[in-house]
């Protein structure tokens, strides 16, 4: 595969005045995209002398014009410090159905401690935007930076009712169609409707992460396992007891995973003044959709881990969130309680989804109206890197076996910015 590393465009932002540094900053990203339409993978390679420990940053890129209100923001904080930014064409993009693929896809081989703006191989990041506008029926250019998945058709209608003017699938029949209230600057909301269980929130999860959305909020429903729970209260996860099983691998199990305090924070206050019934507490996430007909086998589990409802896909977002560092958090609704004589039966379920799907989701649109005010540089999110970050970096993982030769991308590991 060829390499053309002639530089395209280098901007030396220590000798730019503030003033300019947004149309240069506009510039080096029109380069990437031209890169890219020539079916190259765009190389950008940062020069920073006010860092001691990560002077330079280097990572390629695939549909760069996808994030390029990510691009934007980054260099943005990149150009502030004075670095010298500098763009070339790069590698001659790999068809997504070359064997080199294989490997170069593979996350075993990538450390995903890697410097934020360079998580992805661009190989990955091609791989996730053609799934995803197979999955959705959308574009990549469409997901806005604030993304609310669910697992019912109800809530997407709603979302279409409260934000007419969306943009949904080219087609009918996709497998987890989203709809997207496009924003300047990719500042609108998305919904998908991801479907029901654990592996279906892994893999959208695993896809939406190249796109470095500024939040992921889960609303669905859930088993209420409290007795002054009613049907129609709302859960607010602070934490999750993962018995879903698709990250076990990749995550272990002591691993800690939480809610985003900051979002957290905005939903109570939300929830506070509506005047609404919610309780914060620990959300179980199972694999089964009929645990309560194997009781015997989680009752331990439930009782110990202290949880307060019962659902099927919080806890694989959060944990898949904590992965690629990306701020989740989850609110959802009491649709039965299968230990107080509250099961799941359809006339109930019926009443209940037409009496709670509006709010739900006008609560999540709310509050993802408030991040994007509030915080437009997105979340904080000091809680999801790793401490050896910050001043040390981490080189890329030693390879047992050597990849064909330039099927991953070159260049260190780096810091945040």
């Amino acid at each position: 595969m060829d390499i053309d590393d002639r530089l395209t465009l280098a901007v030396d932002f220590s000798a730019i005045p503030e003033a300019d540094h947004a149309y240069e900053i506009g510039q080096l990203c029109d380069a990437m995209e031209a890169a890219a339409r020539e079916g190259r993978y765009p190389r950008l390679v940062v020069e920073r002398p006010s860092s001691v420990h990560n002077p330079l940053l280097d990572g390629e890129f695939a549909s760069p014009g996808a994030i390029r209100w990510y691009l934007e923001r980054e260099l943005g904080r990149l150009a502030a410090d004075g670095a010298r930014v500098s763009v070339s064409r790069g590698r001659a993009a790999l068809d997504l159905r070359d064997p080199r693929l294989a490997s170069a896809v593979d996350e075993t081989q990538w450390d995903l401690r890697r410097k934020k703006l360079f998580l992805f191989a661009p190989e990955r990041m091609a791989l996730s935007m053609d799934r995803l506008a197979h999955y959705t029926g959308t574009s990549p250019e469409l997901f806005q930076r604030y993304v609310l998945l669910t697992n019912y058709a109800w809530h997407i209608e709603e979302f279409r009712a409260a934000l007419p003017d969306c943009v949904g699938p080219d087609s009918p029949g996709r497998q987890m169609p989203a709809w997207h209230h496009v924003l300047p600057g990719n500042t609108g909301v998305s919904m998908v409707n991801i479907g029901v269980g654990a592996s279906n929130a892994k893999t959208i999860t695993d896809h939406l992460a190249v796109f470095r959305p500024d939040m992921v909020l889960m609303i669905g429903h859930c088993a209420g396992l409290r007795n002054h729970q009613e049907i129609g209260d709302l859960v607010l996860a602070t934490a999750y007891m993962r018995d879903d099983r698709v990250l076990d691998d990749m995550l272990p199990l002591s691993v800690p995973v939480v809610s985003n305090h900051t979002l957290n924070s905005l939903l109570l206050g939300e929830l506070t003044a509506r005047g609404l019934r919610s309780r914060m507490g620990i959300v179980f996430t199972t694999a089964n959709r009929n645990w309560e007909l194997h009781l015997a086998m989680v009752q331990d589990k439930l009782r110990v881990s202290r949880a307060l409802a019962v659902d099927m896909e919080s806890a694989t977002v959060a944990a898949n969130g904590f992965r690629y560092r990306i701020p989740t958090a989850t609110l959802l609704a009491v649709s039965d309680k299968p230990l107080h004589s509250r099961p799941k039966i359809a006339a109930d379920a019926q009443d209940f989804y037409a009496a709670s799907r509006r709010q739900h989701v006008d609560i999540a649109i709310s509050v993802a109206r408030q991040v994007s005010k509030l915080y437009p540089g997105g979340l904080p999110t000091a809680g999801l890197r790793s401490p050896d970050e910050p001043l040390l970096g981490v080189a890329i993982k030693d390879r047992s076996e050597p990849a064909p030769e330039d099927a991953t991308p070159p260049g260190p590991a780096g810091d945040e910015s």
